[in-house]
């Protein structure tokens, strides 16, 4: 058993030796093994009134204590023996003077099968440390002569620290002259004059009990030294001291012997006295000093920590001055306490009859003695000779039963000892099986687990294990410690099931059963992914597992964050919640940056995933700005170390300045660089006083700003530039106004700021006017109409004037035109389209800026109504000097009246001439109404109203009608009849096929042509005699209503179709006749044409010119403005007239339709010609 002491001084706090023995249980009789016990030395202060020292034993039966002091039995008044378990052994010392416990102690642990016993445990009492009461008379000297000041401290708890001080408590001046000892006196190698004080006093330091005495103070005289002819009492005359050979004060004589232990410090001190002051040295003889060693208090004390082997020797100091030296040896040994060589000697079991040998290796310096005892009791060779001792060893031959017991090894030297306690049992018996039988184990697929079969026997027992009555064997199986455990290293489901383990010797045998069940290993299927989460973010983690759902009750998924687990919380507050798999971070931070952990874990076993959440926020502020002058002190450098970027690069860095001087507090951006440059040169305004800062940008944001610099102040200047943004401006025909964006108060440079204005009459004037102003305008009076003028602006302070400007062109102020224009004609294109052009107006009558042409005219009557006023007013402008434009939006078959004016920003000028003409014909608008009525089987009465806007004379009607295809959704017959008469509002066809889909369109007819058709959709069908119409036969018959429903139905199908289709040429497929397929196309276009008032209109507004592609980016086709079909067009329309006809290829067209420019080559005027289509049926 390993008994361990410490040598270092300690309090009351215990602490615990460990003793090693045998591992036998405790349902097996045996001796008493110390398990802990106080170690020593305990240290009582003055003002302790009690201590504890501890002692625990284990044994079979329960060990009882007794306690030894100074080797002599020990039960004072008030020991105390408590019979808990856990304080047994308890010693507890109490009393007002606790100095009569100081001593050695030992602690006996006993039962019927032997003792064991403690190392000594030392009790040291402190009283209040104290210097005694002394009277102490002056010491008197002369100059030159040494002193010695006596300390003599009381002893205390260490650490005791020296001082010498004056009663003020002022230290005492130490050098090489005077110095204080490690004994604590002071030491002064020669005395002068100003030593003479009454107040030396020694101050002793115990900083663990906190207290501080004091000597009494102590006198010293120093007399001065006379000269050897002077016998006069009151000589002053100074006189040095002869010199005088040094000796020393301490040590005394010629030679000290130092012993102390390995590891301690080594101190060598050499004080010397003499005259003049002599200085010390040091020499390790025949050896080089090792350089460890530290030279202290001016020379005179040598320290060296640790000391090894290696550093025994002989030293020699040496004091020197001018009178000579003296010497002195030290001759310092090194040694040791005793100590285990190896390890302390081991408790046994051994079976009777056999030999046992004890050996108890130890080593010290001085060499160890050892001492045997056994159960606490010294013995030397046994006279019936099975007992021997041979030093360190100790054999017992032919051991039986009653040898057993507790054997003490103890190795001393003057330095110290160490004591073993070694259990020597002797004894045999049968196997005895410590582990319950029936003992359940649990363990995971593919995990190790460990099923043990703990066996107590002597001699030792032959284990062996059993599954289903065979033996186990395999690479899958692992028996250790004797077979006592066995461990299957890669569990699999079909391990589950009982174990038997069966332990013999020659006493006996005994077995125990164990039951495994191999379950499902916890796995993370589904594991955390790296994620990154913008600050402020939700942030998501998922963590899916599986694990044997018997484990259900103990599973548990645990999530941390740095190896520290995460408070989850309920509370609405938390920004950390896991709902199921998935951990949910809200409002992400920085400080939610790091290594996430999930731990799927049951009672069994675990698994663990770990993931990285990167937090990307804006960045750190910049740090370390430095701000350097370049070329001036308006030119500098600003540099910094940009912050962390929080995984999201730095895009740019914004510069901010701040200047006390105009608007003090506030910042204002400078200048932007780069997120790969950390400087930026500025370039500064003149008489301001700057302080800059930095902030950066990256995806998530801008960061915060940098620290401000400290300010930089720039001289003032002459100002850098002019104003710009110069406008000249004219709101009455005799003046001129000039205006401009004024600098900035920070650009002014200085004090002192103003403008010049400058200004002359282009081309007339050579010299300028100048007028000095301090606001940005400035007007001009008297100035001729809407001339140019010449107009500079410079910036000026008290320091100079800025760069020399770049001259401005203005003009002064506009009048209306004076003239109108002449040589009006009008080219009418079609019926709602003219062609207007006249002489431009002479430029000098404009007065102004040209802004264009305002085209004005009048509808005076439709002449359809002659006799019928109609006065309504329109007109268009056409920006910028032109001769003629093209007007759309007029009225079909129409009298008007036109105008031409042109105007500046002024106003208008004056009309020109009035122009008279008409427009022609054009078709008529869509019949707005168009309804059906079943007659006969095959006949249908239609029924319809007049088009709101005949646009012409009405002539009648063109009616077409298609017989369809209900299936295929195709024509199959088409017909058409021209109705004459304009006041026809019906008309009935007959000789239709019955039960058959027909479709009628109606066309309004002029002399212009035909309008867009009104459709109209019929079925035929076989009315009841006499019926009036379709709908009443629909009314009287249930089964036609079913008919009509599925008419109906196929009627959605025929519009969605025709929807479809309608893209591709037509609503219904077919193959008509090509003079058919002439009239299609016509009624397609007009399909488009006529559902928008005005046409023509709309279309040269849009700058299309009746193109009818379906897409607004398709070109004009074949060159022509509103070809239908061939070389003919059917109703209104301008035949053959292409882009080109009206402006050159370079021209383009204005926002309101008109060209810009002139146009140019031939003029033609519009064709109307009458429809072509199918052979017509006279009616």
């Amino acid at each position: 058993m390993t008994l361990a002491g410490s040598l270092s001084l300690r309090l009351l706090l215990a602490l615990t030796t460990m003793a090693s023995g045998l591992n036998i249980p405790l349902e097996v009789e045996q001796p008493p093994t110390i398990i802990t016990y106080t170690s020593g030395p305990i240290i009582v202060l003055h003002f302790d009134t009690a201590i504890t020292v501890k002692c625990k034993a284990r044994g079979n039966p329960p060990p009882e204590y007794r306690w030894e002091k100074d080797g002599q039995a020990f039960v004072p008044p008030n020991f105390q023996t408590i019979r808990a378990n856990q304080t047994k052994g308890l010693l507890v010392l109490q009393s007002e003077d606790m100095s009569k416990f100081e001593g050695k102690y030992r602690c006996y642990a006993s039962n019927k099968l032997g003792t064991a016993m403690t190392n000594e445990i030392e009790i040291k009492a402190f009283s209040i440390p104290k210097f005694p009461k002394e009277t102490l008379s002056p010491i008197v000297v002369s100059e030159g002569e040494p002193i010695t000041l006596k300390c003599n401290p009381p002893e205390g708890v260490a650490p005791r620290l020296i001082y010498w001080m004056t009663v003020d408590l002022q230290h005492i001046e130490q050098n090489e002259r005077v110095s204080m000892g490690t004994d604590g006196n002071l030491y002064f190698s020669n005395a002068l004059k100003n030593d003479t004080r009454q107040d030396y006093g020694c101050f002793a330091a115990f900083n663990r009990i906190r207290t501080i005495v004091q000597k009494n103070a102590m006198a010293v005289v120093v007399k001065r030294l006379k000269p050897a002819n002077d016998s006069s009492e009151s000589s002053h005359t100074p006189v040095a001291p002869p010199a005088r050979i040094p000796s020393l004060l301490l040590p005394s004589g010629v030679q000290t012997e130092k012993v102390l232990l390995k590891g301690e410090d080594l101190q060598l001190e050499c004080i010397p006295e003499g005259f003049p002051t002599p200085s010390v040295k040091w020499i390790k003889m025949g050896e080089v000093m090792t350089p460890r060693v530290k030279f202290n208090n001016y020379n005179k004390l040598l320290s060296l920590s640790a000391v090894e082997e290696s550093d025994e020797g002989k030293y020699m100091c040496t004091a020197e001055n001018s009178a000579g030296k003296a010497v002195h040896y030290f001759d310092v040994i090194v040694e040791e306490p005793p100590k285990w060589l190896t390890e302390p000697p081991q408790s046994q079991l051994t079976v009777i009859g056999s030999d046992v040998h004890i050996k108890c290796s130890v080593s010290g310096k001085p060499q160890p003695a050892i001492t045997w005892r056994r159960n606490g009791v010294m013995f030397r060779d046994d006279p019936d000779k099975r007992m021997q001792v041979f030093d360190d060893t100790v054999i017992l031959f032919n051991a039986k039963a009653e040898d057993s017991g507790v054997y003490q090894c103890e190795a001393s030297n003057r330095h110290g000892n160490i004591l073993a306690n070694v259990n020597i049992v002797i004894m045999n018996m049968a196997p005895l099986i410590l582990t319950e039988n029936n003992q359940e184990y649990a363990a995971v697929v593919g995990k190790e687990i460990t099923m043990n079969c703990s066996v107590f026997s002597s001699p030792p027992s032959s284990i062996s294990w059993t599954k289903d009555e065979k033996a186990i064997e395999g690479e899958g199986f692992l028996a250790f410690e004797s077979g006592q455990s066995l461990k299957i290293i890669n569990a699999e489901k079909g391990d589950s099931g009982k174990y038997i383990c069966v332990a013999s010797n020659m006493e006996g045998s005994s077995a125990v059963t164990a039951v495994l069940d191999v379950k499902d290993a916890t796995k993370i299927v589904d594991p955390p992914q790296n994620t990154q989460v913008d600050s402020g973010k939700l942030a998501k983690l998922m963590c899916k597992t599986e694990y044997d759902a018997s484990l259900q009750d103990t599973f548990e998924l645990v999530w941390r964050k740095e190896n520290k687990e995460i408070p989850l919380s309920s509370e609405k507050n938390s920004r950390y919640s896991v709902k199921g798999a998935m951990l949910e971070i809200m409002n992400v931070n920085l400080s939610d940056q790091g290594t996430y952990t999930c731990t799927a874990r049951t009672s069994l076993d675990e698994d663990s995933a770990t993931a990285v959440l990167t937090v990307r926020d804006v960045p750190d502020a910049p740090v370390k700005l430095d701000l350097s002058e370049l070329d001036s002190p308006r030119n500098v450098l600003l540099s910094w170390i940009p912050g962390s970027d929080h995984d999201s690069t730095v895009t740019e860095f914004v510069v901010e300045y701040e200047e006390n001087r105009w608007e003090p507090g506030r910042w204002k951006e400078l200048q932007r660089v780069t997120g790969n440059q950390a400087t930026a040169e500025l370039k500064l305004y003149g008489n301001l006083n700057y302080q800059f800062r930095v902030y950066a940008v990256n995806a998530i944001g801008p960061g915060p700003p940098s620290e401000p610099t400290e300010r930089h102040k720039t001289p003032p200047a002459a100002p850098d530039r002019n104003p710009e943004n110069i406008k000249i401006q004219g709101h009455h025909p005799h003046q001129m106004e000039i205006s401009w964006e004024p600098l900035s108060p920070v650009e002014r440079n200085g004090p002192g700021f103003e403008y010049k204005v400058k200004y002359r009459q282009l081309g007339v004037e050579d010299s300028f006017t100048e007028h000095m102003v301090n606001r940005s305008v400035f007007l001009v009076n008297n100035t001729p109409t809407f001339v140019p003028y010449e107009i500079k602006i410079l910036s000026r302070n008290s320091y100079g004037w800025g760069p020399e400007p770049k001259p401005v062109t203005g003009y002064s102020g506009e009048d209306v035109p004076t003239a109108a224009p002449r040589d009006i004609a009008v080219e009418v294109i079609n019926t709602t389209v003219l062609r207007v052009s006249w002489t431009p107006v002479p430029p000098a009558t404009v007065r102004g800026r040209l802004g264009g042409y305002n085209v004005h005219w009048v509808r005076r009557r439709s002449l359809l109504n002659p006799d019928k006023n109609l006065d309504l007013s329109h007109s268009m402008s056409f920006s910028g000097n032109r001769s003629h434009v093209i007007v759309p939006g007029l009225e079909p078959f129409s009298e008007y009246k036109l105008t031409v004016y042109v105007f500046n920003k002024k106003g208008n000028g004056p009309k020109s001439d009035p122009v008279t003409f008409n427009t022609p014909e054009g078709v008529p608008e869509q019949v707005t109404v168009l309804t059906s009525s079943i007659i006969q089987r095959d006949s249908v009465r239609l029924e319809w109203a007049q088009p709101p806007k005949s646009n012409g004379i009405l002539t009648g009607y063109l009616l077409q009608y298609h017989l369809i295809n209900e299936t295929a959704l195709e024509v199959i017959d088409s017909k058409e009849i021209n109705i004459t008469g304009a006041d026809t509002n019906h008309w009935t066809l007959q000789g239709l096929k019955g039960d058959s889909l027909y479709r009628f369109d109606l066309r309004a007819c002029t002399r212009a042509g035909c309008g867009p058709p009104q459709a109209e959709e019929s079925r035929t069908d076989f009315p009841e005699p006499g019926a009036a119409s379709q709908e009443s036969s629909f009314s009287t018959h249930g089964w036609m209503i079913g008919t009509m429903c599925a008419v109906a139905l196929l009627t959605l199908v025929v519009v969605i179709a025709c929807f479809l289709r309608k893209n591709k040429g037509g609503k219904y497929a077919g193959t008509p006749s090509p003079q058919r397929q002439e009239n299609l196309a016509m009624e397609k276009v007009k399909e488009k044409e006529e559902p928008h008032s005005d046409t023509e209109s709309q279309k040269m507004n849009d700058d299309t010119f009746c193109d009818y592609s379906d897409s607004d980016e398709k070109p004009l086709k074949g060159g022509s403005l509103c070809s239908l079909k061939g070389d003919d067009a059917t109703g209104d329309s301008v035949s053959r007239y292409t882009l080109g006809d009206y402006a050159d290829g370079g021209r383009e067209f204005n926002e309101d339709g008109s060209f810009i420019g002139e146009y140019s080559g031939h003029r033609h005027r519009g064709s109307v010609s009458e429809p072509n289509g199918p052979t017509l049926v006279n009616v």
